[in-house]
């Protein structure tokens, strides 16, 4: 009979609620309390949960303690696991009286109730309406005390276990609260970094609590402000290596410590350096490296045994390649610290590894992968060391980016370029450019009308150019008139470009006799574009901004003017002009 009369239960819990309310009965105040909730547990039994959740909520107001307590909350934990409840649930507001459970019960008595409690919480934080709420609720600040107060139990107390599966469905539910911009706020402003990695550090051992925490890592440090904190916590870098050496083969989680390090030293050369000062930072990396690379050879060898079963190509990165391309990024943004990328350029190891990126897997088989791998040769490349690794082994590096240089994708082509643009200051690499034909396809690039392309493919000649009996290579393919072609179009855009033309063309003009036989028929273009590119007025663009306008002035004055003006009088003064002849009658 019970069964057929919900409707009215439910209805009649409603009323009760609200006159408990009104008359300030709710919490331990009511006479005939202990009466009142044998009645509502009796009425627990009963297989509906819209009645148990009317039930739950009363029972949780009425401030029970003990078993009555880990019941409702395994109640409220039982409603919340059918998303089928959603939506009465954001109704009948549970929520409010399960945060209440967290901001009042004594985490150490009532643990177990506790994680009941937050388990239903995490379960309402993957719902969009009821996550909102939680924020407005100040969810986010309550859960970071409640995590400081778990933190504050040492290893050795008889709670640190249980605590443990409290704090994965409390970092769980942080994850979900991690992708609204207000509780990300929360967080920052809240000190959650300091109490995630007091956490991490106590934890380590217990790989969900880890996986969490390092994800919410890896969703804030989207963000410039997160990192900033983060990279603060110099313990961090401390703590990423412990997990990554501990958890080496553990994909889900190597893959989002490894980004979360490449979005920490992507723009703060202070995180690149105390990241490479730590101790086993570099060998952690290379270990990494060599495990995954393993691993990637091992499902290419699958992939091509079942080739013949008409399995194609995987379009996207395989777990393996995901790792190496993230760890890879690592590197090339280490790099660009002057001392930390001195010292990388020097370690064999990790160009060995670099360069075998290139020998072992084709652009066509993961673009990202070489990409990254070329970009961060290049990187290193720019490093004038002695103990170079790039250096020796700079025409196996040329060889490696021939197959690059050839592919029909253009990224990989610029990323080639740009560093045999590094290498060719060096002669045998110079030989090499000259021997495999290389020159002709960067005079091909000046055509590309992009002005990346041009500024690398430019780099090359211009090193060329250094070597006298290499200079009359520019005469082939139409090197000359490419090269003014390039001034014109990206001249007043990009100063730096039209410096290094300057320069190629000076280098090249260094035995002039006349310009018409240096210059040929581009020779009057050029006289009219540096004179115009030489004129202030005509040369920089004043509806830019000003402090952009300021640093385009300055480089234009003094890397640019200097070496227009010297080409500009060297062709004047070689420059005659035809004279008449006349015939005597």
């Amino acid at each position: 009979q019970v069964e057929d009369n919900i409707e009215n239960l439910c209805l009649a819990c409603t009323k009760l609620y609200q006159a408990l309310n009104e008359e300030n009965m709710l919490g331990k105040r009511l006479k005939r309390r202990s009466v009142l909730l044998k009645t509502l547990y009796k009425l627990v039994d009963v297989d509906s949960d819209p009645l148990c959740l009317k039930l739950a909520k009363i029972i949780l107001a009425m401030k029970v303690d003990g078993k009555n307590l880990l019941s409702v909350c395994k109640l409220a934990f039982k409603i919340c696991r059918n998303e089928k409840n959603d939506y009465i649930i954001q109704n009948d507001r549970l929520l409010d009286c399960l945060l209440d459970v967290l901001r009042t019960e004594d985490l150490q008595k009532n643990n177990e109730a506790l994680l009941y409690c937050m388990g239903a919480i995490k379960l309402m934080s993957g719902n969009a309406v009821l996550l909102n709420e939680m924020v407005n609720k100040g969810a986010v600040e309550m859960l970071l005390q409640l995590m400081k107060q778990i933190n504050n139990i040492t290893e050795n107390d008889t709670y640190f276990s249980n605590l443990g599966h409290l704090l994965v469905q409390l970092t769980a539910t942080l994850r979900n609260l991690a992708d609204l911009p207000s509780a990300r706020r929360q967080l920052l402003c809240s000190g959650a970094v300091s109490e995630l990695c007091a956490a991490l550090e106590q934890r380590v051992d217990d790989k969900d609590v880890c996986i969490y925490i390092v994800r919410i890592f890896s969703k804030l440090s989207f963000y410039n402000d997160f990192c900033a904190a983060l990279a603060d916590c110099s313990r961090c870098y401390i703590l990423f290596l412990a997990l990554l050496n501990k958890y080496q083969k553990k994909q889900d989680l190597v893959i989002r410590i490894i980004f979360i390090l490449g979005n920490l030293t992507a723009n703060n050369n202070q995180a690149r350096e105390q990241f490479f000062k730590e101790k086993g930072s570099v060998n952690t990396l290379i270990s990494l490296f060599q495990t995954y690379h393993e691993l990637d050879l091992n499902g290419q060898k699958r992939y091509h045994e079942k080739e013949g079963e008409g399995k194609t190509h995987p379009k996207d990165p395989s777990e393996a390649e995901d790792v190496l391309i993230k760890l890879i990024r690592v590197l090339a943004n280490l790099s660009i610290h002057p001392s930390v990328g001195a010292a990388l350029a020097a370690a064999h190891h990790v160009v060995e590894l670099l360069v075998t990126v290139l020998e072992y897997k084709s652009i066509d088989d993961c673009e990202e992968l070489v990409i990254n791998a070329a970009t961060t040769i290049n990187n290193l490349s720019y490093y004038k060391v002695k103990s170079s690794a790039v250096q020796d082994k700079k025409l196996h590096i040329a060889e490696m980016l021939l197959k690059l240089l050839m592919s029909n994708n253009m990224d990989g082509v610029v990323e080639a370029v740009r560093v045999f643009g590094n290498l060719s200051q060096y002669h045998e690499i110079c030989d090499f450019i000259i021997q495999k034909k290389i020159y002709k396809f960067m005079i091909a690039l000046l055509d590309a009308k992009n002005q990346d392309v041009c500024f690398s493919a430019c780099g090359v000649l211009l090193n060329l150019t250094v070597d006298k009996n290499k200079r009359a290579l520019l005469m082939e393919e139409g090197g000359i008139g490419k090269l003014v072609d390039c001034l014109q179009d990206f001249g007043p855009a990009d100063w730096q470009l039209a410096c290094l033309i300057c320069k190629t063309l000076w280098n090249y003009s260094e035995n002039i006799t006349s310009a018409a036989s240096c210059f040929g028929e581009d020779t009057d273009t050029l006289l009219v574009l540096l004179t115009s590119l030489l004129d202030e007025e005509v040369a920089l663009d004043y509806s830019l901004d000003r402090d952009l306008r300021d640093y385009q002035k300055l480089y234009w004055e003094r890397e640019f003017k200097p070496v227009a003006e010297k080409l500009l009088d060297r062709i004047q003064s070689h420059h005659f002009l035809p004279t008449v002849t006349i015939t005597p009658f």
